[in-house]
């Protein structure tokens, strides 16, 4: 059992953070790698980007979105409670090294894996400028932790609500054009990687994004995770998470992401239904 000590929830109640006692991931953990997660013997295995480690204190932090049955059933664990199994650190971390302006851009729950990334990249001595985007204001999260990892901040939402009124990639354009930036770490919604890489691409300048394809064993054995990188076949869970974004094939990707949207919504209503009935 892996026992959550500190339970949050972010973004109006969509958004959850679980910090989680797992010593022995938390020593060897490094910035971009992922765990899997599974609540009971039947559930289904999650993978998740630690957003956060705790050597000391023996713990791994990942935050998640609610959308489906099994991270519903996430939600519903308490502090003293725990997952049945964490696996990891799995993939490959990122590549820190000095290279001078670095741009780290994060939209939605990307701004989790994003945030020890960016940490990371400033550590090693970058100057580091992060624009980090929601829907609205209620739908952001972890601002301050990014502005303590970062040299300087934006914030950004659709609607206007805080921030910049628009997307991240205005504010993107008008870094790249003003500074002599060597590399940008795009993390978020698809549609948003891929708009922030066919923006830098324009200007280029390296690019690196964190992939999220359907996840089964985590360890390149099932091949469900595959992506085209540069019109070849990679696996995210071991040849990944990070990937060269001006390579990757985001329309392939966005297809098969959206393979079983109607069964995870209809399992996820089922589970709530039942629940309702015996409350």
């Amino acid at each position: 059992m892996f026992t959550i000590v500190k339970r949050e929830e972010m973004a109006n109640g969509t958004v959850v953070l679980n910090e989680i006692e797992a010593p022995l991931i938390a020593k060897k953990a490094k910035p971009g790698q992922f765990v899997i997660l599974k609540a009971t013997e039947t559930g289904e295995r999650i993978p998740l980007t630690m957003a956060d480690t705790d050597p000391q204190k023996g713990t791994v932090t990942i935050i998640y979105m609610v959308v489906g049955k099994s991270t519903a059933l996430f939600k519903s664990l308490k502090v003293g409670d725990g997952y049945l199994d964490v696996i990891g650190p799995l993939g490959k971390p990122t590549h820190l090294e000095n290279v001078g302006n670095v741009v780290c851009v994060g939209g939605g729950t990307g701004v989790a894996v994003l945030h020890p990334i960016t940490r990371g990249l400033k550590q090693v001595g970058n100057n580091v400028i992060s624009i980090i985007g929601a829907r609205n204001k209620g739908l952001l999260i972890l601002e301050e932790q990014m502005k303590a990892a970062s040299h300087k901040l934006y914030v950004c939402t659709d609607d206007g609500s805080y921030g910049h009124h628009g997307f991240v990639t205005d504010v993107l354009k008008d870094v790249l054009t003003k500074n002599d930036i060597k590399l940008v770490v795009g993390i978020g919604p698809v549609p948003m990687m891929k708009f922030v890489c066919k923006m830098t691409k324009d200007f280029n300048v390296k690019t690196l994004v964190s992939l999220n394809p359907i996840m089964i064993d985590g360890t390149g054995m099932c091949g469900g995770c595959r992506v085209s990188i540069g019109g070849k076949t990679q696996f995210a869970c071991v040849d990944g998470p990070e990937f060269d974004g001006h390579q990757v094939d985001f329309d392939e990707l966005m297809l098969r992401l959206q393979a079983y949207t109607e069964d995870e919504k209809a399992s996820h209503d089922e589970y709530c239904n039942l629940k309702k009935e015996k409350a």
